[in-house]
C-alpha cells in the first residue's frame, strides 16, 4: 500500500469543501470563489484525525475587534498546517494561536465534520 502524502490529504480536503461543510451561521457568505471560507474548524478536526498533533486556535480580528476564531493544526514536529488560511479578506487578521484540547465529541459542527471526514476518506481511498 502506498503511504499517504500531505499533498494527497490536502487535495482530498480542498476538493471536499462545500457550503454544507462550512460553519452553518456563516453559510450565506460561502462561495465557490472562496471555498476555504469558514472551513477551519472541521478541517482542523479532520486533519487531527489523519495526522494527530494539536489543535490551535487564534482570534480573527477586524479593526482590532474579535469577530471569530480560526483553527489550524500543529504536528508533533512543530510544523503548522493551515489549509483554509487563504479564506480571509485583507481587513481580517489572525492572532497567534494557542493550543486547545480536542473535544471528546464534536459538538456544534458535528454534521459538517462528519460530512467532511466522510468525503475526505472517500477521496483518499479512491486515490490509492
Amino acid at each position: 500500500m502506498t503511504p499517504l502524502l500531505l499533498t494527497d490529504i490536502e487535495r482530498a480536503v480542498r476538493s471536499s469543501w462545500g457550503a454544507d461543510t462550512c460553519t452553518p451561521e456563516f453559510r450565506a457568505r460561502w462561495t465557490p470563489a472562496n471555498p476555504a471560507r469558514d472551513q477551519c474548524g472541521v478541517t482542523a478536526m479532520v486533519l487531527n484525525d489523519l495526522l494527530g498533533g494539536e489543535l490551535v486556535r487564534g482570534e480573527v480580528l477586524v479593526d482590532g475587534q474579535r469577530t471569530d476564531y480560526h483553527w489550524w493544526n500543529r504536528l508533533g514536529t512543530g510544523v503548522e498546517i493551515d489549509l483554509p488560511r487563504e479564506q480571509f479578506d485583507p481587513h481580517e487578521t489572525v492572532t497567534e494561536g494557542v493550543v486547545v484540547a480536542r473535544p471528546p465529541v464534536p459538538g456544534r459542527l458535528r454534521e459538517e465534520y462528519e460530512l467532511l471526514r466522510s468525503r475526505v476518506a472517500e477521496r483518499l481511498a479512491a486515490g490509492r
